[in-house]
């Protein structure tokens, strides 16, 4: 999925005017990032036919310099080599790998088995960065931030599958039955066949990019 161009566009003068407001200390300075970062929330509505008060306040709520967010994204396999998907509950109940958002004070890998453990019920060892890959230029389809998606292969050491606030099922499949109804602003098709292949060949360096 190519993303249009004026998303593109409104993402990064919502980034100029984060950053610019971060250290600006000149007031008429201040006054024009302000403009153009509800410029930014302006045409980022138009364009998406959305309300734009909501999508400034988004914007608003950002401070310091704007970088990618971080998404951790576990592949966690059973002993039959199978992979552990969560159907998401915000998501219209489509599948996906365990995950989500980077929490502050834990390390990535402690980030993705615990959610893990949130999502799906078991405790996993992490035990490889399989990719490091852009969100966008991975396909995922519209996003008012930019983001990198970390994909760990983990091996299930316990637990049992349990659903969660997040999660109304969990479930093993193997590659040849992967579920296609995928919550795909999440996870891609290709990108779970790459993690069996990871898993598979645990020597393959780290994807990125």
């Amino acid at each position: 999925m190519t993303e249009p161009q004026w998303l593109a566009w409104a993402r990064e003068m919502q980034a100029i005017a984060q950053s610019g407001l971060a250290f600006t200390r000149d007031p008429y300075d201040r006054e024009r990032y302000l403009q153009l970062q509800a410029l930014a929330a302006r045409a980022m509505a138009e364009a998406a036919g959305a309300d734009p008060a909501p999508i400034a306040a988004l914007f608003a709520a950002q401070e310091g310099y704007a970088t990618p967010k971080i998404d951790v994204r576990g592949a966690a396999f059973n002993a039959a080599g199978e992979i552990l998907m969560v159907r998401e509950v915000l998501d219209a109940g489509r599948w996906t790998l365990p995950g989500g958002w980077a929490d502050v004070n834990l390390t990535p890998a402690q980030n993705v088995a615990k959610e893990i453990a949130e999502e799906s019920g078991f405790t996993v060892r992490v035990s490889k960065l399989a990719a490091v890959w852009d969100r966008t230029r991975q396909g995922h389809g519209p996003s008012p931030f930019a983001a990198y998606k970390f994909f760990f292969i983990c091996e299930i050491t316990g637990g049992a599958a349990a659903a969660s606030l997040e999660t109304s099922e969990v479930a093993f499949f193997p590659l040849p039955s992967l579920p296609a109804d995928l919550s795909t602003g999440r996870v891609l098709a290709r990108q779970l066949r790459r993690m069996f292949v990871h898993w598979q060949q645990p020597e393959l360096p780290t994807e990125f990019d």
